[in-house]
């Protein structure tokens, strides 16, 4: 995932906030302890969305508990504590993403962004077998994606449909597996799908000039004549799909933390979605007065 998933940090109560962050730290420590402390600077708040969304599922946040920062000793903060395995599956799942997204990018990235990547793919390819075989469903779920990304992004006639469906997919199918009935099942399919692809759609808005730049796909970009869908278009699909997952979302029967939850979907999501239309709607128009 690609750090969306964020918060509106001003619209928190206090203890809200300091619930978050306390995942976000118990996170953290959770990923040094199960692969490495490298992987901590992998750390991302999609995946501290997923940890807290699977910790309110099964409601297995059982307190805090006061600490320190393991990257930084002197700075004092409060870790989240859970008697499930919900860590370890955000952890696995940030593993296994970094992984796929380093093979993405020494496939089509630049020589010296590839050069990076194959510096960390051989640490991250050993933390990801780790992870995969402990969580094999996360491993083949983004592996499939990959596959069909690649399908869809080399396909003559890929639509933004075609393209946002491999990580629609992915995170429907990784929200499904949380699912103890039928019912359960297509309620979190559903939210999981079109919060993957909305992920998958607002990276592809946040990147469109460095995309051009680089002469790489993107789906807000006509491949043939080089035309970009307009800022109001863009906002449109986006909010589709959030409307979508949030339909979904109130089907989800949330306790633990669902002031924080709730204003990720109905705030936070929103809020990176206007930063990220706002700055295309500007370079249009820095385009236009040229």
């Amino acid at each position: 995932m690609f750090g969306y998933l964020q918060v509106q940090k001003s619209e928190l109560l206090v203890r809200e906030l300091e619930a978050y962050k306390a995942v976000y730290c118990g996170l953290c420590k959770q990923m040094g302890r199960d692969y490495s402390f490298l992987t901590r600077f992998s750390l991302s708040y999609d995946c501290t969305f997923y940890a807290m969304l699977l910790m309110s599922l099964d409601r297995s946040c059982t307190g805090f508990k006061d600490g320190r920062c393991t990257c930084n000793p002197i700075k004092k903060c409060k870790y989240a504590l859970s008697d499930s395995d919900s860590y370890h599956k955000a952890a696995a799942f940030s593993v296994i993403s970094v992984y796929y997204k380093l093979k993405d990018d020494i496939s089509d990235g630049k020589f010296f962004k590839k050069l990076a990547c194959r510096m960390l793919m051989p640490l991250f390819s050993h933390w990801r077998k780790n992870a995969a075989k402990k969580y094999s469903d996360i491993d083949k779920f983004a592996e499939q994606m990959m596959d069909m990304q690649y399908e869809a992004e080399h396909c003559n006639e890929s639509s933004i449909d075609m393209s946002a469906h491999p990580t629609a997919f992915m995170i429907a199918n990784l929200f499904s597996l949380e699912a103890k009935n039928e019912t359960e099942k297509r309620i979190y399919y559903e939210f999981g799908y079109h919060m993957g692809r909305w992920i998958y759609l607002i990276d592809a808005a946040d990147d469109i000039t460095k995309d051009i730049k680089n002469n790489n796909f993107n789906p807000f970009v006509n491949r043939r004549t080089g035309e970009i869908k307009s800022g109001e278009y863009i906002s449109s699909v986006l909010n589709q799909s959030l409307a979508r997952a949030y339909e979904a979302y109130n089907l989800i029967d949330i306790v633990d933390f669902k002031g924080i939850l709730d204003n990720m979907i109905l705030l936070g999501f929103p809020n990176v979605q206007n930063k990220v239309t706002d700055k295309i709607n500007t370079e249009a128009n820095n385009e236009k007065s040229l």
